[in-house]
């Protein structure tokens, strides 16, 4: 890794590989940064391999994922920036509430802890995980149509037919059993440090037309740093929907990421 050249840690979240962040990595290279794709604990290098093993990232739990993710910033010769997508976001704003990077990117984030609106399309959207309370050691898979629901319900069949063919893969239910189950869990796995006032800056960003996390629980989200002095900042895409981080509008979120990490002086 250059010395010169601030990491950048890409984060996905349930039910994408690693390897759908190649995109912002070119990108991100391009501007300077040194971007590494972190998979889960147990997810193979690739998204055949991963199909072909959904029983290695079974019953792995938002705490196992999580400590991984600090390993993985741990081992880096400098702080890095942290940009998470769903439950990748999550994840950054669990890191960052423990003062881990410089900087970091909430994208439709999974719900942190005290996160109230749960609104029907995001129950529709989780029920492939959560329909099922067996689920919760397992690993489970996407239909292409669950796929066009939760990630693809802003774009046209077609273009959400081709991103899951490239990137879908198994991923655990067990954390979503856990963030359903946080606001009634004293140590929830979700319970982000919202008052953290020695954190570096954090971007959330929502997808107005988003199922999983829809944009309402993004916003009330962004409410419960109120009482932080640490910067704390939120924008939306109305028109876009989970799928925002990898469709064919990628480039507008990444560069509005890239454009937010300049005005921060990173």
């Amino acid at each position: 890794m250059s010395d010169s050249r601030t990491p950048v840690v890409f984060i996905h979240g349930l039910w994408l590989h690693s390897s759908s962040w190649q995109p912002w990595v070119e990108l991100f290279h391009e501007n300077g940064y040194e971007p590494i794709t972190p998979g889960w604990p147990g997810e193979a290098t690739t998204v055949e391999e991963s199909r072909a093993a959904p029983d290695d990232v079974a019953d792995k739990s938002l705490t196992e994922v999580v400590d991984y993710m600090k390993t993985v910033v741990a081992g880096l010769e400098r702080e890095p920036i942290i940009i998470g997508h769903s439950f990748g976001g999550l994840i950054t704003e669990l890191l960052m509430g423990e003062g881990l990077g410089v900087a970091g990117v909430a994208i439709d984030p999974a719900q942190i802890k005290g996160v109230l609106p749960l609104p029907l399309a995001q129950l529709r959207a989780g029920f492939p995980g959560l329909g099922n309370p067996a689920n919760i050691h397992k690993a489970v898979s996407l239909t292409s149509e669950q796929f066009r629901f939760g990630f693809g319900n802003a774009i046209s069949q077609e273009e959400s037919d081709a991103l899951y063919n490239a990137w879908n893969i198994p991923s655990p239910a067990k954390p979503l059993f856990e963030v359903a189950a946080g606001n009634f869990n004293p140590h929830a796995a979700n319970k982000a440090d919202t008052r953290n006032e020695g954190r570096g800056p954090l971007l959330l960003i929502a997808g107005g037309k988003d199922h999983t996390a829809p944009e309402v629980t993004t916003k009330a989200a962004f409410k419960l740093y109120r009482h932080s002095t640490a910067v704390t900042e939120f924008t939306d895409f109305e028109d876009r929907g989970h799928s925002l981080a990898i469709d064919a509008g990628w480039r507008d979120v990444a560069e509005s990421v890239l454009a937010w990490l300049k005005a921060q002086g990173l």
